[in-house]
């Protein structure tokens, strides 16, 4: 802990005022991790959340985890390759704590190949993750075939050019992760959870933060440390605290999903193909999604789009073929200036940490995130974290661009 911070019984809250080591704005997968990451260094905690913990682009469907391809390999593959390695072992001890589950698997993969030339790129890449991907254990393969790993689960019209197999790849329920992490600070002393709270101004010299909660009252919060982890909302907040900007620093990006009742095997492979996933579950239920749309009338309103992803799920999927819609979803997830996390100290204040971006990323990394934005506001730095995916990364992009 670093000298700069209260004494660890301090994160009391009451109306009026009161003061927390750390401050987390945003309860979605980032800032329960980052808040998680800060009790487990002995920090005192205080979460808010405008909304309720866990909703926002962090309440969707999906779930899937993936790996980004293992060409080009470089820092940022590596990071986000051992943080999918690493996750497993990170969830053990907080679900043998809590009793839930993540609901996390690591079912692998199915990519069908529907043209020739993609199986000659899948082919290259299946070269690379041999060198890329057999990092430390060799468990985790892309291999190339023509016969379909599981029999009768892809339809064999979309994959005349063969199939990608991956073992990498993993699943976890959204909401069964966010309600794990929430369940475990809540059973912490040093963690408090303030929901339907809105951050009204953060002044970064003071370390002091004004909120209002639902009934309209007001509170200051004086923190050492604060995190922003809100989403697509961090960037506004983000901005005030910088000088002038060419352009925002990130913009949020709809996406549509969908929950199907079907009886699949809830350990079958998660199935991608342009763009669409298709990811069982357990209790019979099938996630489909998503849209990615960088304009949009309403950011919570499903529309055709989401229909059009459906039908593509059950062209792909025979067993989906009549199974009925069970929930629809929308929601915005943040997408910084480039696709990577920004992530670290806001320049001119070392006391204010971003943690936001990461759009379809954030539930492979999130915990390795914020265990580099831990370490950094103790003082220990960003550790191995991408020069991409830091703060002042983006702004050096942004610059680049103009």
């Amino acid at each position: 802990m670093s000298s700069s911070m209260p004494p660890a019984d301090s994160a009391l809250f009451s109306i009026g005022q009161s003061t927390a080591d750390v401050l987390v704005v945003g309860g979605g997968i980032m800032g329960l991790w980052a808040a998680v990451k800060a009790v487990q260094t002995g920090l005192t905690v205080t979460i808010v959340d405008r909304h309720r913990i866990g909703s926002g682009a962090s309440g969707g469907l999906l779930g899937a985890l993936f790996p980004w391809m293992p060409n080009n390999w470089d820092k940022k593959k590596q990071f986000q390759f051992d943080a999918l390695t690493a996750l497993a072992e990170e969830l053990a001890p907080l679900e043998a704590e809590t009793g839930l589950s993540a609901r996390y698997r690591q079912s692998g993969r199915i990519i069908p190949l529907p043209k020739p030339h993609l199986r000659t790129i899948a082919e290259r890449h299946q070269q690379d993750a041999l060198v890329n991907w057999n990092q430390p254990s060799g468990r985790f393969f892309w291999h190339v075939g023509d016969v379909p790993p599981i029999a009768d689960y892809v339809a064999p019209d979309l994959a005349t050019a063969g199939y990608v197999e991956d073992t990498l790849a993993a699943r976890a329920n959204p909401r069964a992760l966010t309600g794990l992490l929430r369940t475990w600070l809540q059973a912490q002393r040093q963690a408090s959870i303030l929901e339907q709270c809105e951050l009204i101004r953060i002044d970064a010299k003071a370390g002091s933060a004004l909120l209002k909660n639902s009934d309209g009252k007001e509170t200051t919060l004086l923190f050492a440390q604060a995190v922003l982890a809100a989403g697509v909302e961090s960037f506004p907040i983000l901005e005030t605290l910088l000088p002038p900007l060419p352009k925002p620093l990130g913009q949020g990006v709809k996406g549509q999903a969908a929950l199907l009742a079907a009886d699949l095997d809830p350990a079958l492979p998660v199935v991608f193909l342009d763009g669409v996933y298709i990811v069982p579950h357990t209790g019979g239920r099938v996630a489909v999604g998503s849209t990615s749309e960088n304009s949009y009338d309403d950011p919570e309103t499903t529309d055709t789009g989401l229909d059009r992803v459906v039908e593509r799920a059950r062209q792909l999927i025979p067993a989906l073929r009549g199974a009925p819609v069970v929930e629809r979803w929308a929601g915005i997830r943040p997408k910084a200036i480039g696709r990577d996390p920004m992530i670290g100290p806001v320049p001119g204040h070392s006391n204010i940490h971003a943690m936001t971006g990461g759009f379809k990323i954030s539930f492979g990394v999130a915990h390795r995130l914020a265990e580099r934005v831990i370490d950094s506001l103790c003082g220990r730095g960003l550790g191995d974290l991408p020069e991409s995916f830091t703060m002042e990364g983006h702004l050096v992009e942004m610059e680049k661009d103009l």
